[in-house]
């Protein structure tokens, strides 16, 4: 088995904005720091508007002068593929850089982020020459057509929790389509999105197309959301800034965006499933991945009375055998939380829930690690209370909250939530509950039987009400970066 071990202070990180090619510094410091261990790893430029401007700029100009979207899509493709080649040949290395800042164990960046995004890039690749518009029925004498074009540049805001895999989520079929891009990945996990672009150069793509500039939301991601050369913006992370982001869209243009932002999601457990255990392990994967800090994260558990008691029984068993190591260690597989702030908002959250009536079936407490960092372990809380914090806010941590149910009626009721629909789960064994459940959950992905994205690209994800707007994933992410032309030509 090989060592994927690894230590903070052994990786070159590659520290600044990319641009035109090159990584280049400007701007203000930001400390950053890593949950693994506390430590400081780094300072990086925050850039504000006069960089956001000169990036947003170089790409407008290459994008139109390079013929990236003129070119044979093929030949797009085929750039795409390279970059997936080198994403692939250069894996370790970008797990490092993914790890060391974010809450991604080396295991889990090596053996799923990493392919994953290899395999994300092939999969947009694909589109390049896959979406040309349609030919309209008109009169004989007349030619009329719907044609697709680039936007010209895209603006992409990606999270911490997933860095590169959420950044290549809005970054890629941007590209594919035909756009040039500004990346701003999260202050906090600045390092793999880079490389990345780096990657993207040496395969072949214009120096220039692809930036990336660091800083914050309030200084950096503001000035791309109000840039007049970006045409179309897409962000995930909380509702809040989501909101925040659509308003500045709708101000400085207006411009369409792309939003999938945060979640309460369900997940319904029927008396006739076959197997506890199996639904346990389903269960407790879907709240402690990532240490809960998902956006899809199923933080509601809603199950029938018969098998309530053994299910919610082996839940808490499951969270006494969480360990916390470094994400660096070879036995790392539980995450760290992101930050101490962050790690403080869970824990009053969890007790302001207790204060109001919640029961602590398992307590989320703070963990020791060998080499220190912020880790919390899984906590479970029962409630009769719809209003209670633990069930009503996005905890963005690794606590279920347990209700129990009687009748389908009563089950349906249970998931409705007055802001969120980003995803739900139902674990049942009948398939007309199933097929009942998928028609009335209010959400925009819905698991039967499992839960949690796997590499079926094909299959776009995003939410309803206060979970987002438009879709990642899929046809549809690849033709949200393209606007449509509406043609009507006399035939002589």
């Amino acid at each position: 088995m090989i060592d994927l071990s690894f230590r903070p202070e052994d990786i070159t990180l590659p520290v600044g904005h990319f641009l035109s090619g090159k990584v280049v510094s400007g701007g203000k410091d930001i400390a950053v720091t890593s949950p693994g261990n506390g430590s400081l790893l780094a300072y990086v430029p925050e850039a504000g508007p006069e960089l956001v401007h000169e990036a947003a700029q170089t790409a407008a100009r290459v994008q139109r002068e390079s013929g990236w979207a003129t070119c044979a899509p093929r030949e797009r493709a085929r750039v795409l593929r390279r970059w997936a080649d080198l994403v692939e040949q250069h894996s370790m290395e970008l797990a490092r850089l993914e790890t060391v800042c974010s809450t991604r164990p080396i295991t889990q960046t090596v053996g799923w982020d990493i392919p994953f995004l290899a395999e994300g890039i092939r999969f947009f690749s694909e589109y390049c020459d896959k979406i040309g518009g349609d030919v309209a029925a008109t009169s004989s004498s007349l030619l009329g057509m719907a044609i697709y074009e680039p936007y010209g540049v895209t603006g992409a805001i990606a999270p911490w929790n997933f860095p590169l895999v959420m950044a290549s989520w809005k970054v890629v079929p941007s590209l594919a389509a035909g756009n040039g891009t500004v990346l701003k990945p999260s202050e906090m996990t600045p390092f793999s999105a880079v490389r990345l672009a780096e990657l993207a150069v040496e395969a072949g793509m214009p120096a220039g197309l692809f930036n990336v500039v660091q800083g914050t939301g309030l200084a950096t991601g503001e000035a791309i959301c109000r840039h007049p050369d970006i045409g179309k913006l897409s962000f995930t992370g909380s509702t809040r800034t989501g909101i925040a982001v659509m308003k500045a869209a709708a101000e400085s243009g207006p411009k369409p965006v792309t939003l999938e932002l945060g979640g309460k999601s369900p997940q319904l457990v029927f008396n006739d499933i076959s197997s506890v255990d199996e639904v346990a392990d389903r269960i407790f994967r879907a709240f402690t991945g990532n240490a809960g800090q998902v956006c899809v994260t199923g933080s509601r558990l809603i199950v029938q009375r018969g098998v309530a008691e053994p299910l919610i029984a082996a839940l808490v068993a499951r969270c006494g055998q969480v360990a916390a190591f470094a994400p660096w260690a070879a036995a790392a597989s539980y995450s760290p939380i992101i930050s101490e702030p962050q790690a403080q908002r869970i824990l009053n959250l969890v007790e302001n829930s207790v204060k109001a009536g919640a029961q602590s079936l398992a307590p989320c407490l703070r963990m020791n690690s060998e080499e220190g960092g912020i880790f919390l372990s899984p906590g479970i809380l029962l409630v009769t209370d719809v209003k209670s914090p633990v069930w009503q806010e996005e905890v963005f941590g690794p606590v279920l909250a347990v209700q129990t149910f009687d009748d389908d009626d009563e089950a349906f009721a249970l998931a409705e939530h007055p802001v969120y629909g980003l995803a739900a789960g139902v674990h049942t064994a009948s398939m007309s509950r199933a097929m009942r459940a998928i028609r009335t959950l209010k959400a925009g992905t819905v698991w039967v039987n499992r839960y949690g994205r796997s590499s079926d690209f094909v299959i776009p994800t995003g939410g309803f009400g206060g979970s987002g707007i438009g879709k990642d994933l899929g046809r549809q992410a690849f033709e949200a970066n393209l606007r449509l032309k509406s043609v009507l030509m006399a035939v002589e």
